[in-house]
């Protein structure tokens, strides 16, 4: 131990030498970076600070970031003198001995670092002020240390102790987005800085430390831990007595408010017409583009964004009404099964009995139930506020249960709530015109799953591949699929069964069909034959995700990525439907324009910056052709017009520009999709649940009856008043009348149904449909041989009969062997009771 302290003071010792060298030799550099400066009282003169504008993009206000900075300054006078005392104590305890630098807190704070036992750093108050006011405190270097340090001995030279002190509890950051000691006790305690207790002033300058370690509302246990010791030194020091902090303490938490959300801001409190949206700008500005010392909340940018506050409205009232009554259907739905339980607990609980089989106990069960629930919605807050006061330490067994019951709490809301998400970018520019990320932005509700959320989607998954097939010429929208039941093998040996929505087979079908109706097995049948390597490429070019990503996705080579078991956010699926609308070229979501300085001169332009590099980037931009992109988009049409987005545009009175989507729904009925194009803009539209699991919105919600409507009103809303525009059609297509049963040329007076299809130059069909020929033939042959077997049966029934009636029956049978597809007509490819009980997928 005396070996390690005899180190430790040498290693103090050449730091401190250095540090004065370092001074002497730094200090011209100092000077001379402020040599034109003149009297310190000019020095503090600094800019007001100013809230960030956040623009809509016909430049109406959408919301402001701004600071709580408070700038009715409070003189040092009027705070109580325990303030300053529990300031000294945690900062600074030497402040009134030294002259600008402490060689103790240098000689501490390497004491600290070389012990692994931070509690304080090696800055003087006075420093710390001088590096707010003078330097930039983000740029870890010896040159801001000097420039800093210099400031720190002109403060001391030309201001009091107490105006240094008065000018640093108004101006530094105490969390929360709040500046300035006042701001900061009006926001913690609710009463203004004159009136803080001995507890609240050590807990209010514990913030300065590192609000998102020690706040109070945040993380209140190490708050109380590391309040306890300074209220302790506070002690030591001669600057309170024992009793008057123990109960300044107990008095503070037994008032101590444990329901306050654990993320509130003044922040929160502010005015905001698109708040996840804007905590999307928020996050760009601080990660991407404002670095250093630039600061969102006081530097006064006005930031023009991408956003349309009209779609945001119309996205924002859609999105309510139907997340509601999405939950108000799984209630039901959820009721409907505890009322049909209940009639089976007597029986159950019969058996238990008879048989004495415990564990069968259904009674028992549901007392736990209700039990478990009466705890943590009663019982548990009071525990926390009791170990809160009464508990010995932070680690209590009593604490750390109520800590398991918030979390199972929260846990339980996250599986049994159903939350929603919708975002629409614009398909020419990657504008992100409107973004809703959850049901109502607040404090515990800030998770943005428009952008942020991993979710299956479904169905909705299956045109990425089905791009592939196309793309390679594997399968044109003509080609039949049989449609049965079917045992795919994966590479590890492992057998997949899928089945259709309703567990129903169609047999032959053409890809169309099958697509627009979201039939599994010969969606399977199409992945199996353009292979996982082109299928999950294409799809993850179109959704941007990175090869290195694809494994963490799911995208891997098991049939049932083909059913949408991956993991994917909305944005990424509008932006992979985009694509179709925009030719095949890659859209790339964009939501800052560029970002004006407060003097209104334009100091970024991450739009232009965006076009730029997308214009470098040359032919890498077309992620699949546009032939291949066009005929998605009528396949995709095709489900609007004769398929599971049918019933989406009868709610909405008809589409006035051509349409193209696609809904999903994933497995157990957990997640309700919809992805949808004009060729404007591109809606993504999810609702589920924030944790999945084994949890089930019901099987009457799917994503035709459930995002559908939704996604159908909202893209009706926001077309209306622009002019009709149609999908592009390159060069390079082929429209080929062909037979709507077998995909194949009609030959010459064929009478079935025939469709127009729309084939790549060179994939459409060369084979004649042979079948109605082969029909004809066969149609004599077919009714000879069922007279003479009903003839039989009629006979065998009575032997007496010499003459069976069957003779005189009419058996000129039509035979009529066409497919239910008939895109051209929808005649017979629509069910009507699906379109008044769509529960198609």
């Amino acid at each position: 131990m005396a070996k390690t302290r005899r180190a430790v003071l040498v290693t103090v010792a050449i730091i401190v030498a250095v540090a004065a060298t370092s001074i002497g030799v730094g200090a011209g550099i100092a000077v001379a970076a402020v040599r034109n400066v003149g009297d310190i009282e000019q020095y503090g003169r600094q800019r007001s600070a100013l809230p960030s504008q956040i623009l809509a993009r016909d430049g109406r206000l959408i919301t402001e970031f701004f600071s709580d900075e408070n700038r009715e300054l409070v003189a040092i006078e009027e705070l109580p003198r325990h303030l300053v005392y529990a300031l000294i104590t945690r900062e600074d305890q030497s402040f009134f001995e030294h002259r600008g630098f402490s060689i103790q807190g240098t000689a501490r704070a390497a004491w600290n670092v070389l012990t692994s036992n931070y509690f304080s750093g090696g800055s003087s108050i006075t420093q710390q002020l001088a590096g707010t006011l003078y330097a930039d405190r983000t740029d870890i270097s010896i040159r801001r240390k000097l420039i800093e340090l210099w400031w720190a001995l002109q403060l001391e030279r030309n201001w009091t102790k107490y105006e240094i002190l008065e000018s640093y509890l108004n101006r530094m950051w105490f969390g929360h987005g709040n500046y300035g000691v006042e701001a900061a006790s009006q926001f913690l305690f609710g009463h203004s800085a004159t009136e803080l207790t001995i507890a609240e002033s050590a807990m209010v300058v514990i913030q300065l430390a590192n609000p998102s370690l020690y706040s109070p509302i945040r993380r209140p246990n190490q708050a109380r831990q590391i309040q306890r010791t300074i209220l302790n030194q506070m002690v030591e020091l001669g600057y309170a007595t024992q009793n008057e902090v123990d109960l300044s303490f107990q008095q503070y938490w037994s008032n101590y408010d444990y329901t306050r959300s654990n993320t509130s801001t003044a922040f929160f409190e502010r005015e905001d017409r698109a708040p996840y949206f804007s905590e999307f700008v928020r996050i760009q500005l601080e990660n991407r583009y404002l670095l250093g010392s630039l600061d969102i909340n006081k530097d006064g940018f006005v930031v023009h964004t991408t956003l349309d506050l009209d779609f945001m409205d119309a996205a924002d009232r859609y999105m309510r009404a139907g997340i509601a009554r999405a939950n108000s259907i799984y209630q039901q739905n959820t009721n409907t099964r505890v009322d049909y339980g209940e009639e089976l607990v007597p029986v159950i609980d019969l058996l238990a009995l008879t048989f004495d089989l415990p564990d069968l106990r259904v009674g028992d069960a549901k007392q736990r139930q209700g039990a478990r629930a009466y705890y943590q919605s009663q019982v548990n807050p009071l525990i926390d506020v009791l170990t809160l006061m009464f508990a010995p330490g932070e680690q209590s067994g009593l604490r750390h249960l109520a800590q398991v019951s918030y979390a199972r709490t929260d846990d339980d809301a996250k599986r049994t709530t159903v939350e929603g998400a919708l975002i629409t970018i614009e398909n020419d520019t990657g504008h992100i015109l409107a973004m809703v990320g959850g049901s109502q932005f607040e404090s515990r509700n800030q998770f943005n799953r428009a952008a942020d959320a991993a979710i299956e989607p479904g169905s909705s998954f299956k045109p990425l591949y089905y791009a592939a097939a196309i793309e390679h010429g594997v399968i044109t929208p003509a080609t039949m699929i049989y449609d049965s039941p079917v045992v795919f093998w994966n590479d590890d040996g492992t057998p997949y069964s899928p089945e259709n929505f309703r567990g129903e087979w169609e047999g032959p079908v053409l890809t169309r069909y099958a697509l627009a109706h979201s039939m599994n097995v010969p969606s399977l049948k199409v992945l199996d034959r353009v292979g996982f390597e082109r299928a999950l490429s294409t799809a993850a070019r179109l959704l941007g995700i990175d090869e290195e990503e694809m494994v963490s996705r799911n995208l891997v080579r098991k049939y049932p990525v083909g059913l949408g078991i991956v993991q994917i956010a909305p944005i990424e699926m509008a932006k992979a439907f985009a694509a179709f609308s925009n030719q095949g070229r890659r859209v790339d979501p964009i939501a800052i324009t560029y970002i004006e300085d407060r003097s209104g001169r334009i100091i970024l332009e991450p739009e232009v910056e965006l076009r730029r590099r997308q214009q470098r980037e040359g032919d890498q931009m077309q992620l699949i052709s546009p032939q291949t992109a066009y005929i998605m988009t009528s396949m995709l049409q095709s489900t609007v017009e004769i398929g599971s987005l049918r019933y989406a545009e009868a709610v909405a009175d008809g589409f006035d520009q051509p349409t193209a989507g696609k809904t999903g729904t994933t497995q157990n009925w957990a997640d309700a999709w919809t992805v949808g194009f004009t060729p404007y803009f591109t809606t993504a539209a999810w609702i589920g649940f924030d944790k999945g699991g084994s949890n089930s919105l019901g099987v009457n919600q799917t994503g035709a009856v459930t995002t559908g409507p939704i996604w159908g009103r909202y893209m009706k809303d926001i077309h209306e008043g622009l002019p009709v525009r149609e999908f592009v059609r390159p060069e390079g297509i082929v429209v080929q009348e062909v037979t709507a049963r077998s995909g194949l040329l009609p030959p010459a007076g064929y009478t079935g149904s025939t469709i127009e299809e729309v084939f790549l130059a060179g994939t459409q069909p060369t084979t004649f449909d042979s079948l109605e020929e082969f029909e004809r033939e066969q149609r004599p042959l077919l009714v000879e041989r069922l007279r003479d077997d009903l003839a039989t049966s009629i006979y065998s029934l009575d032997s007496s009969v010499s003459d069976p009636f069957i003779l005189n029956v009419d058996l000129e049978l039509q035979l009529d062997l066409d497919l239910p597809l008939d895109p051209a007509n929808g005649e017979t490819a629509f069910d009507p009771e699906s379109a008044e009980n769509p529960l198609l997928d």
